[in-house]
């Protein structure tokens, strides 16, 4: 199985999956089996999203090799392990036949959640890469930043860089919502000279809108999306038009696309992904 960006001329698009919170992945490989007749090169299989326990996703990378055929990417972040277990991971990773890996700090732990559970820490993304990389996988980073702070923007990029030298192989964006921004983010990292894909996030409803802008790090809706978001008679059908926009501009200025269904909702991808 060849890596997901063997190809240097192809798009590739890639699926966001959420691992299970529990030990029974029936549920979830019953929705994935349902997108085999769509158009798409493979997962991406997000570790402990939102700092919350899910199965293991090398596991689940492994299920999903085993039983779809499909190409898996693990995300290794280095909040959840220690300089020990995060060689061990990339290490059963390659022997299970992952090639690709994303390497992330990972999302922050609550504050509500901080007296029972701890950021380890051991190494930095930089060391996790140049780990990766020793251990013969394709290894990605990922790319986030609001635009609209102060020096942010710039910092992000600066920080790309460094990941880049680290030996990074391609980046992923955070979800962007329009072309203003995916050009913003198309200019500012051409000189870094890796693959860089877009993350396309299909919002929900206004109130997901707010959320995604507000709280969660890395990520800005712009003005005119949240307020489109509002008005809209069908916020679920206002959500995948501007998905099916933003993958149209993918295919314009970026190597590839990650599509992301929100709270598990596979079902939305027939209608972005045709």
């Amino acid at each position: 199985m060849e890596t997901l960006l063997s190809n240097k001329d192809r798009f590739v698009i890639t699926v966001e999956v959420v691992p299970p919170g529990g030990p029974d992945p029936t549920q979830l490989f019953e929705q994935l089996s349902s997108l085999n007749n769509l158009y798409f090169d493979g997962f991406s299989v997000a570790t402990n999203p939102v700092a919350k326990s899910r199965m293991s996703a090398m596991a689940t990378c492994h299920l999903i090799q085993t039983r779809l055929g499909r190409p898996a990417i693990l995300h290794v972040t280095i909040r959840d392990h220690n300089l020990i277990a995060v060689q061990g991971e990339l290490w059963g990773a390659k022997a299970l036949g992952i090639k690709t890996v994303m390497v992330a700090t990972g999302d922050k732990i609550a504050l509500a959640d901080r007296g029972f559970v701890s950021h380890v820490g051991d190494v930095n993304v930089c060391d996790l890469i140049v780990m990766a990389r020793e251990a013969g996988l394709l290894t990605g980073v990922v790319f986030d930043a609001k635009p609209e702070l102060s020096g942010g923007f710039d910092r992000a990029v600066r920080w790309l860089e460094e990941k880049a030298k680290a030996g990074a192989q391609y980046a992923v964006t955070q979800p962007v919502y329009d072309e203003a921004g995916a050009n913003a983010i198309a200019d500012a990292l051409k000189h870094i000279g890796i693959p860089v894909i877009l993350g396309v996030l299909p919002l929900r409803t206004f109130r997901h809108a707010e959320f995604l802008h507000t709280k969660v790090s890395g990520i800005m809706v712009p003005d005119q999306i949240r307020a489109s978001m509002a008005k809209a008679a069908d916020p679920v059908a206002e959500g995948m038009s501007n998905a099916r926009d933003m993958l149209q501009i993918a295919r314009k200025l970026f190597k590839g696309a990650c599509v992301m269904p929100p709270f598990d909702h596979f079902e939305v991808l027939a209608d972005i992904l045709t």
